[in-house]
């Protein structure tokens, strides 16, 4: 590995690494990274429409509606209309939903204390300020 490697291509390798470890954590639900990424970002319990949804997790709505239907079918997530729009369509967690998303929760803690516990305040600032430059450059 070189000494200065291309950030991009270090969180690309961080992401695929940290993938395979919360996937194999959490094997015990046999879910899909994608369906425990859309758990993760539901997991405070607020409902959200599958744009917002969409937006959290990285994906087009479209692309989320695959997701969506594996997650309503196991009966963690209902959808619905939301009230004054039926256009727009509502996520929330069911009460089996919500179990499972503390597990994701509490597995995503636990690997994030595990990662930073040595690093310093400002190093975890400055990284969330790199992942937010990407973010908005990409979208």
């Amino acid at each position: 590995m070189p000494a200065d490697p291309s950030p991009l291509l270090a969180l690309q390798r961080a992401t695929h690494a940290t993938l395979q470890l919360i996937t194999g954590e959490l094997a015990a639900l046999e879910m899909t990274a994608s369906e425990i990424n859309a758990l993760a970002n539901l997991a405070d319990g607020a409902p959200r429409t599958v744009s917002q949804l969409g937006a959290a997790v990285g994906a087009r709505p479209t692309t989320l509606t695959s997701v969506l239907d594996r997650l309503e079918r196991r009966g963690l997530v209902t959808r619905g209309a939301r009230a004054g729009d039926r256009r727009a369509v509502v996520v929330e967690l069911t009460p089996a939903g919500r179990a499972a998303a503390g597990q994701v929760r509490a597995t995503f803690g636990a690997l994030e204390r595990r990662a930073l516990a040595g690093l310093p305040p400002e190093a975890v600032a400055g990284f969330h300020q790199v992942l937010q430059a990407l973010t908005e450059v990409s979208s």
